[in-house]
């Protein structure tokens, strides 16, 4: 029991393809011959699953995550499946939740289907301390920080690429990783540059409220996703955020007011760089007041109050 709440571990196989599907199939199996009065999925690769809790009469809510067909990572058979998982999801589960204004819309065009945008939500960290920063030898202000997996979708190549070809005396931090042989991660782990600093994973909270708090400015690039913890993270620890100019990223940062962009080229991130490190009041005043873009909206209180809100609803109407 964590906080009153029961875990169930299922098991499953090691294997970067088939741990998941595998995971969930049975995950599915064993709610269903359990005493739950109502369902809560997560991501829309299980959509297909969603049969099972149909034919045993189990209200089912699913949380369908990013546009996972369009991510570079699954090619051929993948984005197919993910395709047709997503329209699955909006056949079998009785409720959509969607993370984003612009997702919302999205399955409403694809699939027609409507759903109840439920965003994530964040709050300034606590114990962010300097001295943190010493590990990395690094100073207040003299860095750019990127934070986020690596993997193609979320275009640290461009980023990365972007500020070795600018003239920039700042160092940029590379917080993250893959559990898995990759080569796009090989990939960026190979860039030498000696202002690039790789992290790995940073699983002290303390530790990387720290690299948001003191950093001169987060670079986001993630493309295929609708409300972004990590994008909001940054946010509520003040950071100024240059993001890929995407609809997801607009609709966090409220377009150009609390927001700057850059396009996904390698230029265009280069051009940033440049205009950033000439430009240091105005990242000093963006910092300032960026918290206040986390509005109730991002809040976990009102996130938490309306899953609670729907999933009582769903158990309730069965």
């Amino acid at each position: 029991m964590v906080n009153g709440v029961r875990l169930v571990y299922i098991p499953t196989i090691d294997s970067k393809i088939l741990a998941q599907p595998l995971h969930s199939f049975l995950a599915f199996w064993h709610v269903v011959f359990s005493k739950t009065n109502v369902v809560l999925v997560l991501n829309v690769s299980n959509g297909p699953f969603g049969i099972i809790t149909r034919l045993f009469g189990k209200p089912t809510m699913m949380n369908v995550d990013g546009l996972e067909w369009l991510r570079p990572k699954w090619k051929g058979f993948g984005a197919k499946y993910f395709k047709w998982a997503a329209k699955m999801s909006v056949r079998f589960n009785d409720l959509l939740i969607t993370d984003a204004d612009a997702m919302q819309a999205i399955y409403l065009k694809e699939f027609g289907a409507k759903s109840v945008v439920i965003t994530y939500g964040a709050e300034t960290s606590v114990g962010a301390n300097l001295n943190f920063l010493n590990e990395w030898n690094l100073v207040e202000r003299d860095y750019y920080l990127i934070v986020g997996r690596m993997i193609p979708d979320n275009n640290a190549d461009i980023i990365i690429e972007g500020f070795i070809n600018s003239n920039s005396s700042k160092k940029l931090v590379i917080v993250g990783d893959v559990p898995y042989a990759d080569a796009y991660a090989d990939k960026i782990r190979a860039y030498k540059d000696p202002r690039l600093v790789f992290t790995g994973y940073v699983r002290s909270p303390e530790i990387l409220a720290s690299l948001y708090k003191y950093c001169f400015a987060y670079m986001h690039g993630h493309e295929f996703g609708g409300t972004n913890p990590t994008l909001l993270k940054a946010m509520a620890n003040g950071c100024a955020i240059a993001a890929l100019d995407t609809v997801f990223s607009r609709e966090v940062l409220q377009s150009d007011k609390y927001g700057f962009y850059f396009q996904k080229s390698t230029t265009s991130a280069l051009d940033w760089f440049t205009w950033a490190d000439q430009n240091e009041f105005k990242l000093q005043l963006r910092r300032a007041e960026i918290h206040n873009g986390i509005n109730e909206k991002y809040t976990w209180e009102t996130v938490s109050n309306l899953y609670l809100y729907h999933l009582k609803a769903l158990a309730n109407k069965n």
